[in-house]
Order: C-alpha cells, then sequence, then structure tokens
C-alpha cells in the first residue's frame, strides 16, 4: 500500500456535511477532569467557555495567485514559439487556509508557507465576518512558516504554550476552516513528539496528534485545553492522494513557529542558526560502540572547521542530550531547533563524552539561509541560489551560492559566484533589499549591477 503526506491547504469547493466535535471518551464528569466548564447544570462538561475565548484568533486566508510553468522546448519545434528556448505558462488559482493571530496590537498572522505560495492576493476573514487585506512579510518554506500583517483594528490573539513541556497524552483542540467549512472544532491528543520524515528535505519536529486535520486545516490552530496555542496545523499522513483524514496530523511546535516570526518580522528573512555539525540519530547500537547509557540523541560524527560547534569545544563521538535543558530525542530534532533560532543566539547543550556528562556554551553561527528563493524575487532569477555574501572587495551584495545548468537565471547571464550589489544604480546589500528594490521599481526596465571578480557589469531585467 503506497501512503503519502500531504499539506493540507485546500482549492475552493463547495461541500454539504454534518459537523461533530468528539470530546475525549475519558472525560465524563466536570468533577473528574477540572478543565472542562460546566454548563447548566454540574453534570455537563463542555469546551465552550475556553473555544469562545480561542476561536476569534483563527481565520480563514483566501488566496489568489499566478502559477507559472517553465518547459525546456527541443531545438527541432522552436520555430513554433518564436525562436523561444522555453515555454512559459502561466496559470491562475484560487486556495484556502487558516490563519492564527498572534500579536493583536501588530496585526501579526502567522499560517503555512505552502498556504500563501504564489499569492497575488491575500484575503483574510475574520469570525466576525470582517475582511482584511493580507500583506506578506515573510515566509520560510523549510519549516513551512509565513508571517502576514493586517490593519490591527479590535483584533484577538491567541496566547503561546511552551511546546516544549508537551506530553504524549495530553489533549489538544485542533481549530481551522477544513473544506471552506469556516470555524471547525476537532479534538484529541497529542499522539507523538519530535516525528520526522514528512516534509522531505526541510526542518522537522512535528506534534502528532489524532485531532481530525483535513485540508483547509493549513495554518490553523493546534491549542491545549487552557486555549493557548502549541502548534500549527502543517500536514496530514494519508493512505491515497484523495483521501482524508486518518487520525494522524501534524503540527509545527508554537516555540519553533515563535523562533521563526521574531526574525521575519525584525529582518523580513530568516538569520537561520548554524551548529556546525555532522551526525545522525543515537540508537541502541551506536550506544553500546560508545560506551553509553543513553540511546536517544543526536550523535556527533564530525565537526566544522571554525564552526559555532568547534569554537565551543564539541569534538566528533560526542552524543548530545539536550538543548537548553530540554531532552533531545535525534539529531533532526535537533537540527529542527536549531535551525530556527537566529544567528548569534546563546544556547546551552548537554552532551556525553566517554560516559561523562558535561555541558559546553554555543553562540550559534550564520546559516546564510535566505527564506526566499531566488525564483520567488523574479521569474529571470529562476534556478538561482542565493546567498547573502560580499565581493571580493568586501563590499555587501547578494552572492550566487549555486546555479542550475539550463535554466532561466543562467540564460539571463547570471553565473555562480556572481555577487548582485545594486539595481538601477542603487546599492542593495542583501537579499531583503534587492527584494524590495524590484518590487517597488516603477521602471519596466531595470538594469542588475553584478560584481564578477574584478569585473562590474549589468544585465537587464524587463517588470
Amino acid at each position: 500500500m503506497k501512503l503519502f503526506f500531504k499539506r493540507v491547504a485546500v482549492v475552493c469547493t463547495v461541500v454539504s456535511a454534518t459537523l461533530l466535535v468528539n470530546l475525549p471518551a475519558q472525560a465524563t464528569t466536570a468533577a473528574g477532569f477540572p478543565f472542562f466548564s460546566a454548563t447548566n447544570t454540574d453534570t455537563m462538561p463542555s469546551l465552550a467557555p475556553m473555544l469562545e475565548t480561542a476561536m476569534p484568533a483563527v481565520v480563514s486566508i483566501n488566496v489568489e495567485g499566478t502559477q507559472v510553468s517553465r518547459q525546456r522546448v527541443p531545438e527541432m519545434f522552436r520555430n513554433f514559439f518564436g525562436g523561444q528556448g522555453e515555454q512559459v505558462q502561466e496559470r491562475p488559482f484560487r486556495s484556502l487556509g487558516s490563519g492564527v493571530i498572534i500579536d493583536a496590537k501588530k496585526g501579526y498572522i502567522v499560517t503555512n508557507a505552502h498556504v500563501v505560495k504564489d499569492a497575488d492576493e491575500i484575503l483574510v476573514t475574520l469570525t466576525d465576518g470582517r475582511e482584511f487585506t493580507g500583506k506578506k512579510l515573510g515566509s520560510d518554506e523549510q519549516s513551512d512558516i509565513a508571517l502576514l500583517k493586517i490593519e490591527p483594528t479590535n483584533l484577538i490573539a491567541m496566547p503561546l504554550a511552551d511546546s516544549d513541556i508537551l506530553r504524549v497524552g495530553d489533549f489538544v483542540i485542533a481549530i481551522g476552516n477544513p473544506f471552506g467549512l469556516s470555524q471547525t472544532v476537532t479534538s484529541g491528543i497529542v499522539s507523538a513528539l519530535g516525528r520526522t520524515g514528512i516534509n522531505m528535505g526541510g526542518y522537522e519536529n512535528f506534534i502528532q496528534t489524532d485531532a481530525a486535520i483535513n485540508r483547509g486545516n493549513s495554518g490553523g490552530a493546534l491549542v491545549n485545553l487552557k486555549g493557548e496555542l502549541v502548534g500549527i496545523n502543517a500536514a496530514i499522513f494519508s493512505p491515497g492522494r484523495d483521501a482524508g483524514n486518518v487520525g494522524i496530523g501534524f503540527a509545527i511546535p508554537s516555540n519553533m513557529m515563535k523562533n521563526l516570526v521574531d526574525q521575519i518580522s525584525e529582518f523580513g528573512e530568516v538569520r537561520r542558526g548554524l551548529l556546525g555539525i555532522i551526525g545522525n540519530d543515537v540508537d541502541a547500537g551506536l550506544a553500546e560502540a560508545f560506551n553509553s547509557d543513553v540511546n536517544k540523541g543526536a550523535f556527533v560524527a564530525e565537526v566544522s572547521p571554525d564552526s559555532a560547534a568547534k569554537k565551543a569545544g564539541i569534538e566528533a563521538g560526542d552524543i548530545i542530550t539536550a538543548l537548553n535543558g530540554k531532552t533531545l530525542g535525534s539529531f533532526a530534532e535537533l537540527r529542527a531547533k536549531v535551525a530556527s533560532m537566529g544567528a548569534g543566539a546563546d544556547l546551552e547543550l548537554t552532551i556525553i563524552r566517554q560516559g561523562k556528562v558535561m555541558t559546553v556554551q554555543v553562540t550559534l553561527g550564520d546559516a546564510g539561509v535566505t527564506v526566499k528563493t531566488a525564483a520567488e524575487i523574479h521569474p529571470a532569477f529562476s534556478g538561482a541560489t542565493f546567498a547573502d555574501g560580499t565581493d571580493i572587495a568586501g563590499n555587501r551584495g547578494v552572492t550566487v551560492s549555486d546555479i542550475e545548468a539550463a535554466s532561466p537565471a543562467l540564460r539571463f547571464g547570471l553565473r555562480k559566484d556572481d555577487v548582485i550589489i545594486g539595481v538601477n544604480r542603487q546599492r542593495v546589500n542583501n537579499i531583503k533589499e534587492l527584494t524590495e528594490r524590484l518590487a517597488n521599481s516603477e521602471d519596466e526596465v531595470m538594469a542588475i549591477n553584478v560584481r564578477r571578480g574584478d569585473t562590474t557589469l549589468y544585465l537587464v531585467i524587463r517588470k
């Protein structure tokens, strides 16, 4: 049987269904479960009082955008396409998802990056029916988090919980807009913590829950019984492409989300922290080989020279068991938590070396990873990988760290190790400034100033 992991944004459809909200079967009396409030009589437990406070912080997000696909045209057929080597197709789309207000004063809303990817227009609808145009402040596709902003007018924000203290078995509630059905609530428990292998190639430390999550729930809230946000719903596990909820859903922990949106709100991008180690999970065999009683954690196979780990005294063969006092279950969990912390963040790692427990203080380096791909900045840059950097003279700019063969960026004239330092004779020092210059320019034709070694050149693109 083939299995699929599905992100849960959905194209708008109209359906009819009966909505059932399942309470935990064990919760039979208010006296036995003090987190329930009684309504009408003392024998009828209910989550309604908590939800009346939490639900106004969950919003519906409607997206309109254009997806661009590019296909290489074989030489023999290029005459049919005006001599062009590439066929470009644009397809409009509409989709929907959910979001959570996390700062009422600033109008900040967090959702999934895949919900607002390729969005031209974002419409945010509150529970009271008010509608706002949303502005995307930034996103991080590798952790699937995006930050939006709306007009901060009489909004209600959801308080954040410490997701690091979650335990398997804790009751949780999912709130979102599945299949376009607004303000749907489902209940369940935390089924597992530290799940990986869902967002392939990304940074993963998912909360697993059996609270029903379906398409359209993407970006919605996973809350505890105090009405506090513990996670952002992101994906479901499904036995088939068209199958719905089977009781296995995944949410991004609130602590990880907060670290990322704090960076986006301050810098407009994620300035990812870097520890500088290569490793893998600890298992029973590895623990035995290194004479360790611990069979969970992150094994350090290699330490990069001049890295934050090297400066902190971490060595190959160490087993990292905790970060800031919180136990680590795997190398993937360590990787995800470090990556969500900003460059320059200070942290404490607990390690085991030759059977001895030690703690080390680490100041993270800069991974040089941006929140935007080159293609998102401008279609002409498709196929290039950008990073903040400097030219040979030490001037700050945007470095082309990699470029794909036969890509639009290569045909446009970019080369690996080029450094973009300006747009229309205006200096750009980083990816954020490059993005802003291109987005705010009213010129149809823009000259991109590039440093290639000790040579300066201009490449021309059209808006």
